[in-house]
């Protein structure tokens, strides 16, 4: 199916443009988001006749999807779910969860302008895409956690790590501490003398040989 767009659509083109998508991808998505129109004789006609208003609008929504992006800039969502030791959520947080956390932070966002390509299945701080226009893309941070407190521990910069990988670098730093106290042992204890070597003669009986 040949639509034209009414806005710039990632990955398909610029407004104005004539691009072939799949049927169910028009009628499903460009169509019912008024982001395209089929591409017949009288569309294309109407859209020459609006350009310079649809270019206008569009470019006002522009300038108001920077300015929310400007205070964007540093953004964080907050979700607080139950995991394993090994960091694994009993569950996942979508696009919806992230969406629904920044309305919570006062901040509206629409599910659809959330790009997550897969749900997110572990504790950490994951960027997330936000777009808040089709040509206005920001970067916000999705700090999935079991609490508060390791929430504001992530959004410090901190790294989570596995009850399992936690252990084995304990362990492995005792075992570097032990090493380098044997070194230390070895290196403080005197070194043995040399065998059939005569041990070395005191202050006295150096006086003494010379009586």
């Amino acid at each position: 199916m040949n639509v034209i767009l009414l806005e710039r659509v990632p990955k398909l083109g610029q407004m104005g443009d004539v691009v072939k998508v799949k049927p169910g991808f028009a009628r499903n998505y460009l169509l019912p988001q008024k982001k395209a129109l089929r591409a017949t004789k009288d569309n294309v006609t109407y859209f020459e006749s609006q350009r310079k208003t649809l270019e206008a609008q569009n470019l006002e929504r522009r300038k108001d999807a920077e300015a929310v992006a400007a205070k964007m800039s540093d953004f964080k969502v907050t979700l607080v779910r139950q995991a394993s030791e090994a960091l694994q959520l009993y569950g996942s947080v979508t696009s919806r969860d992230i969406s629904d956390a920044a309305d919570a932070a006062g901040v509206k966002l629409q599910r659809s302008q959330v790009e997550l390509d897969k749900p997110i299945k572990a504790l950490g701080a994951h960027k997330i895409k936000v777009h808040l226009h089709p040509e206005v893309t920001v970067e916000i941070t999705a700090l999935v956690a079991r609490s508060q407190d390791e929430a504001d521990f992530l959004a410090k910069g901190g790294t989570l790590i596995a009850e399992t990988e936690r252990a084995a670098l304990e362990a492995a730093e005792a075992a570097r501490r032990a090493a380098e106290q044997a070194a230390a042992l070895f290196e403080a204890k005197p070194a043995p003398e040399a065998e059939g070597e005569a041990p070395a003669a005191t202050e006295e009986e150096a006086a003494a040989d010379k009586k």
